[in-house]
């Protein structure tokens, strides 16, 4: 390694978007402590909190070769910093020894504990208890670019923007298309309200059901990052599952109705004004729908 660069860090987290972003507040704190913040992670996703103001470099995490540690056989790639906060490989100790031979400060930490809500874990591992939860900064290229992805979906940009995720990681994830149909059936008569749907890269099949029965929806099809979230931080209301766009609209202030498992609830954002609800996923509950309705209907007067 070239010379270290004094007080900065290196923070490590290979997970899924909203795995990631449930690390924030112990990523401000890393950073408010000083010098200069890298994350690696996957590439988008480190790119992401760059452009939020998070972190001050991004790295792809395959290129630290990390698999080297666990085998002990060719070298890792790490960059030349003054500490390492590692959310990965905590249950190998050969992996965790070696990593403290190259840096002796290191935190190797698993990124989940038992019992206990994934951020505030994240949080403790870096030896605090509380954090700055406000919202992330959406600069006005963000703005910008959100805007376009929407143009380009058909919006008109001239009334209140209600997006929808109805996309998850897992089946287990995913509310019925009919319960979010019957959720927004009011909405989308609405003169004043305009529905959009959000794919991402494996919700086509989440987003179809959805659309066929709210065909007046604007489909947003795989927006880049950045550019979803401008348009999350310009919504006036936001309703998707357990997932990483539902972790990224809570981070960037939308007012966001986040819809869980009560089994995942561990793994529920940790921004104050996202709303939590706790539904049946694999079926369509009336209350579930008066609950979820109710709480959008509180969103948009």
């Amino acid at each position: 390694m070239s010379l270290v660069v004094a007080g900065s860090t290196l923070a490590i987290h290979p997970g899924a978007l909203g795995d990631v972003l449930l690390g924030v507040p112990a990523l401000r704190v890393l950073r408010d402590a000083g010098g200069r913040l890298t994350l690696a992670a996957q590439s988008r996703i480190a790119s992401l909190l760059v452009a939020l103001g998070e972190a001050d470099e991004a790295c792809d995490f395959e290129s630290l070769r990390l698999d080297a540690l666990f085998a002990g056989a060719g070298d890792a790639r790490l960059p030349a910093v003054e500490r390492v906060v590692c959310w990965f490989g905590a249950r190998d100790p050969d992996f965790v020894r070696r990593l403290g031979a190259i840096f002796p400060r290191a935190i190797v930490a698993a990124s989940v504990s038992p019992g206990h809500d994934v951020w505030e874990h994240l949080l403790a591992t870096v030896g605090v208890q509380s954090a700055r939860l406000d919202v992330a900064r959406v600069s006005d290229v963000l703005i910008a670019e959100g805007r376009a992805a929407l143009d380009r979906a058909g919006s008109d940009g001239s009334r209140r923007l209600v997006v929808v995720h109805p996309g998850a990681g897992g089946v287990a994830k995913r509310w019925p298309a009919a319960a979010f149909a019957e959720t927004l059936a009011p909405l989308v008569a609405r003169a004043d309200v305009e529905t959009v749907v959000h794919e991402g890269p494996a919700d086509a099949e989440a987003a179809a059901g959805l659309l066929a029965r709210l065909p007046s929806a604007r489909r947003l099809r795989e927006p880049a990052l950045p550019a979803l979230a401008g348009v999350l931080a310009r919504c006036a209301a936001y309703i998707g599952n357990d997932s990483g766009v539902s972790h990224l609209a809570a981070a960037v202030g939308a007012p966001a109705v986040v819809l869980f498992a009560a089994a995942n609830l561990a793994w529920r954002p940790w921004a104050r004004a996202a709303r939590v609800l706790t539904v049946a996923i694999e079926r369509v509950e009336a209350v579930d729908v008066r609950s979820a309705r109710g709480a959008l209907d509180a969103l948009l007067g």
